[in-house]
Formats: structure tokens, sequence, C-alpha cells
């Protein structure tokens, strides 16, 4: 890894995620032996608007159980295992975070999809798979740690079959300023490479990516931060493993989509 890569991985490891996770569960009154996705959904949707941004995009591609769908940027793997789950698809997590992908293969025992979705820890710079190897490749949340934008989209085009879907949820750079750090891929800016969206589109088109859907979803995701502000802590969420810091994490986020400093979108495109 990179001195970079090391950062970031340092960002999301935290030490102990599986017994903090499995703590919080149980006192939530989960069987942590045989899980759903359902239950994990509070705490395993690390991206903004959590599951209902999963849902919204996994819409636009008509999935099927025919399909092979790569999850670039996994985390703890809650949007890969909502797609095995609700599609029959299969999904190979990958994520440079060595403590994410463990937890990632224990909740899909859990969950018994262990079957259907799998995890990888790798480099999304230089992905460990074959040329075209997959119908449909899935990003949420996770470009914003990655500086070389060119050679992340030039890899999401290579392991996609012709005719393949590329799904996003990105974090873009908006009018209003520089960012309010920490954040929840940054606790500070050296590990930020936020663009604004139209320069993300020109990006992904440049690498050989075709439009089909791009929505601008700052309101509701803005929405979204105000109710999680207004109800306060609960017993499942992100800040389960993602330290004392949270509060102001979360903080932050909802003054950065409120003054414009970053903004939200979906967007699905072809492969060329």
């Amino acid at each position: 890894m990179t001195e970079i890569h090391e950062r970031v991985a340092r960002h999301y490891g935290q030490a102990g995620i599986a017994e903090a996770i499995l703590a919080a569960l149980a006192a939530a009154g989960k069987d942590v032996e045989r899980l759903t996705p359902d239950d994990l959904a509070p705490i395993d949707e690390f991206h903004t608007r959590g599951r209902a941004a999963t849902v919204d995009l996994a819409k636009l591609l008509e999935l099927t159980a025919r399909h092979r769908v790569l999850d670039v940027g996994s985390g703890i793997g809650g949007p890969s295992r909502y797609l095995a789950h609700t599609y029959e698809c299969t999904v190979v997590g990958l994520d440079l975070t060595p403590e994410f992908c463990a937890v990632a293969r224990m909740l899909a025992e859990r969950t018994r999809l262990a079957d259907r979705v799998s995890y990888r820890q790798g480099n999304a710079l230089d992905m460990p798979f074959e040329d075209e190897s997959f119908d449909v490749v899935w990003s949420q949340n996770a470009a914003m740690n990655i500086a070389e934008r060119d050679r992340l989209y030039r890899e999401m085009r290579r392991v996609l079959r012709k005719g393949g879907r590329l799904a996003i949820n990105d974090v873009t750079l908006g009018e209003g300023g520089a960012p309010y750090y920490p954040v929840p891929w940054a606790r500070e800016p050296s590990t930020s490479f936020l663009l604004p969206a139209e320069v993300t589109r020109k990006r992904l088109e440049a690498a050989g990516f075709r439009v089909i859907a791009w929505e601008d979803t700052s309101a509701p995701a803005l929405e979204f931060s105000r109710r999680r502000a207004a109800a306060g802590p609960t017993p499942l969420g992100i800040h389960v493993f993602m330290g004392e810091d949270w509060p102001r994490i979360t903080a932050n986020t909802l003054r950065n989509l409120a003054e414009d400093r970053i903004r939200s979108l979906h967007a699905v495109l072809e492969r060329g």
C-alpha cells in the first residue's frame, strides 16, 4: 500500500469492529447467530442516505439472479448482502480495509448469504479480476478517497463486460467552499479527493461510459442528515464502529450539505 492507502485503511479499520457490532446487535435484541439484511441495515449501509440510497440505485439496474456484480469499496458488506438477498444475484465485494472484509465475511455467514457474496481485500486501482468478468460494477461513496480517478474508472470499465452497467453513489464538491472535516470518509483533507459533479461525469465519459441515468440526490441527502441529527443517538448505527468523533462527523456532514460544500448524486452508466 502507498502511504495514502494506509491512511485511508486506518481511517476505517478501527480495532474490535466485529465485537462492537455483535454487541450492539445483541443489545438491540437481535439474534446474532441468525441475522437478516434488514437487521443490519442501520449499521452496515455506510454511505449517504443508508439503505434508501441502495434501494433507489438498485431499482435503476433491473438486476436478476443471472447477474454477477462487483461492489467496489464494499465496506462491511451491507449493499452486497442487500443485492444478493433481494435479487438473488452473485456479488463480489472489494475493499481496501482488511478489517472491513473480515467483518463482511462474518456477517455473510450469519445472514446465510455466504453462497452468494464473497469479499476480497484489494486496491480498486489494480483490481484482482479478469477483463470483462462482471455484468455490473457497483460503488457507493468510495471514490472520494481515490485521487487517481481516471485510473479508477478505467479499471471499472476493464472488469465490466461489453454493455455492462456501472452504478454509483458519489459525494461531489459543491460551490460553498471547502468541506469541514472530519467527515465519514476522511478525518482531514489529505485523504479526501472530491470532484464537482460535472467533472466526475466528464471523466466517466472519457473512460468509455455512456450515461443512462444521472440524478443529484443532495436534497434527500440533506433531509436524511437533518432527521438523523434530530433523532439523536440510536442503539444501532455507524457510530458503533467509527469512533468517538462520530457526532462531530455527522454534524459536519449536515453542515456541509446545508452550505453546499458537498453534494450527492447517483448514476447508472453503460460500458461502451
